[in-house]
């Protein structure tokens, strides 16, 4: 099955957790949700669908299953970043930064950061 490029906002939740926690059980990623956490089988639910789409993978540990993720979280958003600088932005780089530029409040430390970024290049 080919992996998809994008994911749920609950199922991009899902991920955060595990890249912060490296590998856990349905138990382990519930216990760090937010309140109200979802349901025990919601949470086994998104996570064997991210066992479908690849991204995460499971063994078994006694009774319980110990998921880790298999697409690491810079490589996800370096993927997903394309996919919106290609399909919102005409590939355009710099149609996608002025975005941000113009969009965002951005703070006088975040400009000076960007125009550092830049000069670096």
């Amino acid at each position: 099955m080919k992996r998809s490029n994008e994911l749920t906002r609950a199922e991009l939740q899902v991920m955060n957790i595990l890249w912060d926690i490296r590998k856990g059980t349905v138990s382990e990623v519930l216990e760090k949700f937010p309140e109200p956490k979802p349901a025990y089988n919601t949470v086994l639910t998104f996570l064997r669908i991210l066992k479908e789409k690849q991204y995460v993978t499971s063994e078994p540990v006694g009774k319980q299953h110990l998921f880790s993720p298999l697409v690491q979280r810079g490589e996800y958003t370096r993927n997903y970043m394309r996919s919106v600088k290609e399909n919102l932005f005409s590939g355009s780089a710099a149609s996608l930064v002025n975005f941000f530029v113009k969009e965002e409040n951005l703070s006088a430390k975040e400009i000076e950061e960007l125009i550092a970024l830049l000069k670096e290049r």
